[in-house]
């Protein structure tokens, strides 16, 4: 199938998917109103094989060195799915399956595939990511941009996590879990319990982003947008946290982000 843009819908929410554009969610409308910051690097794209930042662009797989592309120096970022045309494996009124081949830089072959299954009240993302040979450390994120202001008061966000990764002058987790701060946030939290974050645009909706994960990176340092970010793994975890993608064991992930107009 092409990989032009194509629109989901369930009752009044409708979901912009955009597989030439890094699988990228491109906008989700609620009763009219949009809920992703527009543009092309925005909507909620997909961060695999990692997510966040690898200290340097290196990481270690066995005794191999890995040096990835340095595309937020000095570190590389967001994995590299987001600059690649995906492709439809099928689609429907309110659900599509899509797929991408792991490519250069990454160096291991692999299929990541995506599905995005709207409901008139949520809108579940699933991935997983499986290796066409040889085993290798990998982890699975989003990054949505929520749109800070509907129209009325800005959003509130709240969540309770265990702990929050102490992060170093380079935006890195230090190693240190220390007691969860006030924002503003450039930060990852541990939900051991899994990924519960409420997002309230006061007297329009309530969003609930959930997920089985543990991690989540909250990013409210833009007046534009703020990002919460479920993942498999901190940032730099494929250094510190590594999951193993396998022939038997393929890495998977979910979030379901379910709304409630007020």
């Amino acid at each position: 199938m092409s990989d032009e843009d194509f629109t989901l819908t369930a009752g009044d929410a409708e979901v912009t998917v955009r597989p030439g554009n890094g699988g990228r969610i491109g906008g989700l409308r609620v009763g009219g109103a949009e809920l992703l910051r527009q543009g092309e690097r925005f909507g909620c794209f997909p961060m695999v094989p990692w997510c966040g930042r690898i200290r340097e662009g290196r990481f270690r797989d066995g005794a191999d060195i890995r040096q990835m592309p340095l595309n937020s120096p000095p570190h590389a970022i967001h994995g590299t799915v987001r600059d690649g045309a995906w492709k439809v494996a099928r689609r429907s009124a309110d659900e599509a399956v899509l797929t991408y081949d792991l490519v250069a830089p990454w160096p291991y072959s692999g299929r990541v595939t995506q599905i995005v299954a709207l409901t008139e009240d949520a809108l579940t993302l699933s991935m997983a990511v499986e290796t066409h040979g040889s085993s290798f450390p990998a982890q699975i994120g989003w990054h949505p941009w929520f749109n800070r202001n509907l129209g009325g008061e800005d959003v509130q966000v709240a969540f309770d996590p265990a702990w929050q990764e102490e992060r170093g002058e380079d935006h890195l987790p230090t190693g240190n879990r220390v007691e969860p701060k006030p924002g503003p946030w450039d930060d990852c939290f541990g939900m051991p319990d899994g990924v519960s974050v409420a997002l309230t645009w006061p007297g329009r909706l309530r969003l609930d982003v959930t997920s089985p994960q543990k991690w989540v990176v909250v990013y409210d340092e833009q007046d534009a947008a703020v990002c919460v970010e479920p993942q498999t793994g901190p940032p730099d975890g494929l250094n510190t946290l590594p999951r193993l993608v396998t022939p038997l064991e393929p890495l998977e992930a979910t979030t379901t982000w379910r709304w409630t107009r007020l």
